[in-house]
């Protein structure tokens, strides 16, 4: 059994997603952050830096923070949604990279801005929107000859997949990025993404492009 600590963020319906996927069994446990429980002295012994997710792996004893390195963790624990052959692997990494470095921290701060603040930086909503089309373009780029970012189904997708539902939030018409958008909808009828979106509470339906 595997103990997710997790909220209804992308962060962490990435692991849910993951463990939906591998058919693994877990239990979570919601880590509520807007009541400061990512504080709690119990949370930070496994997540020193509060932030959710986390997890406890009960068969092996490992503890760990940090969705991508979650991610990586169950892959290379299952075998599964990291390609076998090396050069799909790599690129499967770079992608995975990608969302860590790129398309979480700025779809981030969007979110604070431009959702959750708007008005108060005119600036700083400008410069984030702006990246955040440019991280848009980016993908849809890369999904116009691939199926999936790394040509089969990985920890990539699953790693992208949930910051993209939020384009609301992001002030994004997937309409704009075509190649995006079938992409989006082709993960979103998966069964797997549809209950881990849930975890740990359904919040909402996953929102659709028009």
């Amino acid at each position: 059994m595997i103990d997710l600590y997790t909220w209804t963020t992308p962060n962490g319906r990435k692991v849910s997603i993951m463990l939906e996927e591998l058919g693994l069994a877990y239990e979570a446990h919601a880590v509520d952050i807007r009541e400061g429980e990512q504080f709690a002295p119990d949370f930070l012994r496994i997540s020193p830096n509060n932030k959710i997710p986390a997890i406890i792996d009960g068969e092996t004893g490992v503890e760990m923070m940090e969705s991508g390195a979650i991610l990586l963790y169950l892959a290379e624990k299952t075998g599964r949604l990291m390609p076998k052959d090396e050069m799909r692997r790599l690129k499967a990494m770079e992608w995975l990279m990608w969302q860590m470095g790129g398309v979480g921290p700025f779809f981030g701060q969007v979110h604070h801005f431009v959702k959750y603040n708007p008005g108060k930086a005119p600036y700083a909503e400008e410069r984030f929107i702006k990246e955040a089309r440019r991280l848009y373009a980016v993908l849809d780029g890369r999904l116009a000859d691939h199926e999936f970012v790394a040509d089969e189904y990985t920890i990539a997708d699953i790693a992208i997949w949930p910051w993209v539902s939020r384009h609301d939030w992001q002030t994004i018409d997937l309409n704009d990025y075509p190649n995006v958008r079938r992409w989006y909808v082709a993960m979103a009828g998966r069964p797997a993404v549809q209950r881990g979106y849930d975890v740990p509470m359904k919040v909402n339906e996953i929102p659709m492009p028009a």
